[in-house]
């Protein structure tokens, strides 16, 4: 029996410091490895959770999260602006 290659997934979000973060790109196998080059490319932090993915990938381009996932998005964000060296005081809706 042929071992089944687990299915590559991404989902991209924006966050401006103001409302929600939105989701601005999804996709699955060749698309979601383009995602996550283009991330790589531009040192944006990516972050695995199959389970976030899941959840984020059924929300529709340019529509932001939902207020269900708030709380995970938002230690993602936090963690990604952590690795960033980034602070909330250099977003700039704060300026």
């Amino acid at each position: 029996m042929k071992k089944r290659e687990p299915e590559t997934r991404a989902v991209a979000l924006k966050y401006s410091g103001t409302g929600a973060p939105q989701v601005t790109a999804k996709g699955e196998q060749a698309l979601a490895e383009a995602i996550l080059e283009r991330a790589a490319e531009n040192d944006v932090p990516i972050h695995e959770s199959a389970e976030l993915v899941q959840l984020l990938g059924q929300i529709e381009l340019g529509d932001e999260i939902p207020r269900e996932l708030y709380v995970a998005v938002a230690e993602v964000l936090a963690f990604a602006y952590w690795l960033s060296g980034k602070t909330p005081d250099d977003l700039p809706a704060a300026r």
